[in-house]
């Protein structure tokens, strides 16, 4: 196996275990955490934000640490690499990179926030979630999106 397999490979499984457990937080983890009133404003449970608290407990472990250096590593063979696979898996690199970025800055010092919540406006808070929510099925779409194309590019090399 060479490294540009052994890369795609551990990026195209941490891709799939990301896809597969932001289906999930969406589903069981999300609801738990936000209800909407019946005025159609967001709450939050902040016991459960605090208790479940996925970003220590399961991200970190997942998608901050070796997500991240796997895309960092797969972006600097990607620019290394030769056609046919040069430009979509630059392409893959760089939506993962984006999406990296949008947990950097705003994911992870959003749930921090709300964590804190207590402190906050209702109205702030209800902003919040439903930012949280909209960004998150967009964050879902293109981890998919990268996902698929790399196994295309595996499939090319």
């Amino acid at each position: 196996m060479t490294t540009t397999q052994i890369l795609l490979s551990l990026f195209i499984i941490n891709l799939g275990t990301v896809f597969g457990a932001g289906l999930y937080e969406i589903r069981i983890v999300l609801p738990l955490w936000f209800n909407k009133s019946v005025d159609g404003n967001f709450m939050v449970n902040f016991d459960n934000v605090k208790n479940i608290d996925t970003g220590r407990k399961f991200w970190g472990f997942v998608a901050t640490i070796p997500l991240t250096l796997l895309t960092i590593a797969n972006i600097v063979f990607a620019f290394q690499s030769q056609a046919p696979i040069h430009n979509w898996w630059i392409t893959a690199s760089l939506i993962v990179l984006i999406e990296r970025v949008a947990t950097f800055t705003f994911f992870i010092p959003t749930a921090i926030k709300l964590q804190q919540g207590e402190k906050l406006l209702a109205e702030k808070i209800s902003r919040m979630v439903i930012w949280w929510i909209r960004l998150n099925y967009f964050r879902n779409a293109i981890t998919v999106t990268a996902l698929i194309i790399s196994i295309g590019v595996l499939l090319l090399k």
